[in-house]
């Protein structure tokens, strides 16, 4: 794709989120419900598929494009990226690691959106530390039978692909070497399953709203002995498998914080040309305008740190480094741009009357998403290290 292609398809999914997305997000939010008319219209526009290769029947486009459309969704609602997201990830280990017949059956179906997939790795006493997950797949024949609870997953009751993490020997040691990664397939929309309990409502959430986070409760679950990822060579590689899915995840973790970095800086600069105090509008107070500086500065360097990572990643390189950084600088500038926005806003920046409140409530996700920015922070200083040994 040339650049002004580029340009051309990123500019027409920004028309259509501020003439389709703008408007309603808010409301959805508010009431988290689930936006079906925008998830058929970004079927439509083959969102699901954006990195997928087209004889899968993708769009085939590469992740720097994928970036910018994710930047753009997450300008109107973060939310939207966050439904994408499990599907994207799912194609993206499916393409690498998956066999053909994983890939041909699957892949398609994911492009169209057809069916919506979730990525499941967090337990509740697992988060950063993946090596800690007690989630068990004992083989059985041939199946495996699964036992264990995993937590925060998005899509988790609508999808009907989950890619799962599990021990396949739980003495293996170090720990890594003993876990394998699943394609486990499901009936999308269903709370009881043998062996899964998806209880729903999912998970409260201070914002993140209009889709559904959950618990999936393994009790004796059994997947064929064909759904671990990449077929029996992928036993014991499961771990290697979902950190490079993590890694990708991340450029669209860290696109979103650009985007909602991008969405307060506009909603900030549109209401301080409009409001009046002491005479003038608030625009042209010094206190305002260093905010507003700083805003645009997070915002333009968010996005691109992201871009480049996401360039990076597209032109086959090693990326661990450069998404740590996107990850860490753009959902922290998410944040810091969230809060001024409110400051900029004042009284309104508190009401649901406005956008600032829910881009508060947003951002803070993108913090922990994904591996926290705790452990980005170590992530990066241990590339850097690796990469410039003394």
């Amino acid at each position: 794709m040339t650049v002004v292609e580029q340009q051309e398809l990123v500019g027409a999914i920004r028309d259509w989120v501020d003439r389709e997305v703008v408007p309603v997000a808010s409301a959805l939010e508010h009431e988290d419900a689930f936006p079906e008319e925008l998830v058929a219209q970004m079927r439509e526009l083959g969102l699901f598929g954006v990195t997928v290769p087209e004889e899968y029947g993708g769009l085939g486009l590469g992740l720097d494009t994928y970036a910018l459309i994710v930047i753009e969704l997450s300008r109107g609602w973060a939310t939207l990226p966050g439904i994408v997201n499990g599907s994207f990830i799912a194609g993206f280990l499916l393409r690498h690691f998956g066999t053909e017949e994983q890939r041909s059956r699957l892949l398609p179906r994911l492009a169209s959106g057809e069916v919506r997939a979730a990525f499941s790795m967090t337990e509740p006493h697992a988060g950063s530390d993946v090596q800690s997950i007690r989630t068990v797949a004992v083989r059985d024949g041939d199946e495996y039978v699964i036992s264990g609870q995993k937590m925060w997953v998005t899509n988790g009751w609508r999808s009907g692909v989950v890619m799962l993490l599990a021990k396949t020997d739980p003495a293996a040691d170090p720990p890594h070497t003993g876990m394998t990664g699943f394609v486990i397939e499901k009936e999308p929309e269903e709370s009881e399953l043998p062996g899964l309990r998806i209880p729903m409502p999912g998970l409260e959430k201070l914002g993140y709203h209009g889709v559904e986070s959950t618990e999936l409760v393994f009790d004796g679950f059994r997947t064929p002995a064909s759904s671990v990822l990449g077929g029996d060579a992928g036993v014991g590689q499961g771990f290697k498998y979902f950190m490079s899915g993590i890694e990708v995840g991340r450029v669209n973790v860290a696109a979103r914080g650009a985007g909602i970095a991008k969405a307060a800086l506009d909603d900030a600069l549109r209401y301080a040309q409009q409001r009046e105090a002491f005479g003038k509008k608030i625009a042209y107070h010094q206190a305002v305008q260093l905010m507003l500086a700083q805003m645009a500065t997070r915002a333009e360097a968010a996005r691109l740190l992201v871009t480049e990572a996401a360039r990076r990643k597209a032109g086959g390189e090693r990326a661990d480094l450069e998404a740590g950084m996107a990850k860490l600088f753009a959902t922290e500038a998410a944040q810091a741009n969230a809060l001024d926005a409110m400051r900029i806003h004042g009284g309104y920046g508190y009401s649901p009357d406005f956008r600032p409140e829910r881009y508060y409530r947003d951002a803070p996700l993108l913090l922990i998403g994904e591996g926290s920015n705790e452990i980005q922070q170590l992530v990066i200083a241990r590339r850097l290290l690796e990469r410039h040994p003394a």
